[in-house]
């Protein structure tokens, strides 16, 4: 499905004159297929790479189908209520919402942890027409009585195969108790596995299906590297990308808080300008140090993988990873950080012998092969990458073909 311009997707005039003004001139595939399918009311799961505009391909519609249904009621009852597993995506769906919304007249609150509940709950007494919101955060409103889900009409789960990840089955069950059979329900997600679609049966009524991509892709926009370094290495060959090739402004992810933090002051003391950003710091320390890498005074953010979905940083072309996610569908979604609508970016990834398990499951789950490369004068010790125990049937093959490819590939960087 494809539309020329957003004037063909029966789009209010005001949302079109909102978009004009953005500078927005042509929906991307997912909006053109999504943003008709929930106009007509109909459930959806929506499987797209990161950075492809999925968050307007839900808060468009929404806004649009509320305007239809105008609420005279005071304080205006929640709904429509879009979940998301981080902090940092709530901040950046609520700005969506407002940003698109302008012209409507319509209200939107935020919900997450990690900050004074008392103005959110002033917020929620005054009545709004969206909610965005974190799973605990909302379920401690609902236990205080500072709301109610009683009237919701449409529920979004956006990014739902990180809530699966982070464990908020238990959660969502609760809040499921709350909300009306009766709803709209839109699951939107960059990966899709089989516990994705379990979920989508049970929180699900005969959905559209919409895949605008190969499932578990990422985007073409994306150079994807991987580098073969000793572990002991590693930090210096980032040096080296940021110093010497000028790498950035970047953003790079630690599987651990404590290696993001010695990444950080080891950048620090060789003059490069880095901050880490990991679920130790503070609400308020995180949405300062993210305020100034937007704003170009940091150069470089370590971060966990707390990171890896909800952030929107314009013009980010260079995400390294230190090693592979313990989870290997984070991966998609780390390197989904840079090559946003449509933005040519590089993904660098450095890969040493203990890293290679996590590496198989990451190419399982692209279905392709990473192959590895060498950086001049950050050759590997060949005689740490030793042969591992034969195996049978696809994994040999795929042991073979990466040995093969670190013992013949030239040293030559693109």
């Amino acid at each position: 499905m494809s539309f020329a311009s957003f004037a063909e997707l029966a789009l209010s005039p005001r949302l079109q004159q909102t978009l004009r003004e953005l500078g927005y001139a042509q929906p991307t595939p997912i909006q053109a297929s999504a943003i008709p399918t929930i106009l007509a009311g109909c459930d959806l799961l929506a499987g797209a790479q990161t950075g492809t505009g999925k968050t307007a391909a839900f808060v468009l519609p929404l806004l649009e189908r509320l305007m239809q249904h105008s609420q005279d009621e005071r304080p205006r009852p929640i709904r429509a209520l879009v979940l998301v597993p981080t902090r940092e995506l709530a901040v950046q769906v609520h700005e969506s919402v407002l940003r698109y919304g302008k012209e409507t007249g319509l209200t939107c609150a935020l919900v997450y942890g990690g900050v004074s509940i008392a103005a959110q709950v002033e917020a929620l007494r005054a009545g709004v027409d969206i909610l965005v919101a974190t799973p605990g955060r909302l379920l401690d409103h609902l236990r205080q009585g500072a709301l109610s889900l009683a009237q919701l009409r449409h529920l979004v789960f956006d990014e739902a195969d990180r809530m699966l990840d982070m464990g908020f089955m238990d959660e969502i069950k609760a809040l499921l108790k709350q909300i009306p059979a009766e709803r709209q329900t839109l699951l939107f997600s960059a990966t899709c596995d089989d516990n994705l679609f379990a979920l989508s049966r049970v929180l699900l009524r005969d959905p559209v299906l919409v895949e605008v991509a190969t499932r578990n892709t990422t985007a073409a926009e994306i150079e994807q590297r991987v580098y073969a370094v000793d572990g002991d290495r590693k930090q210096a060959l980032i040096e080296h990308l940021l110093k010497v090739k000028g790498y950035a402004p970047a953003l790079i992810f630690s599987r651990t808080r404590q290696g993001a933090d010695q990444l950080a002051q080891r950048l620090g003391k060789a003059g490069i300008n880095a901050l880490a950003f990991h679920g130790d710091l503070s609400q308020g320390a995180r949405e300062k140090v993210l305020l100034e890498f937007r704003a170009g005074t940091l150069q470089v953010l370590v971060a966990t993988d707390v990171a890896a979905r909800g952030l929107d940083i314009l013009d980010l072309n260079y995400v390294i990873n230190l090693e592979f996610p313990h989870q290997p569908e984070d991966y998609v979604h780390r390197i989904g950080r840079t090559g946003r609508a449509g933005n040519k970016g590089l993904a660098i990834t450095l890969f040493s012998p203990e890293d290679a398990p996590q590496l198989e499951k990451v190419e399982a789950v692209l279905d392709t092969r990473l192959p590895q490369q060498w950086f001049p004068g950050f050759e590997p010790d060949l005689t740490r990458f030793e042969p591992e125990p034969r195996r049978s049937g696809k994994a040999a093959q795929k042991q073979r073909a990466r040995k093969q490819a670190l013992g013949g590939k030239s040293g030559k960087v693109r």
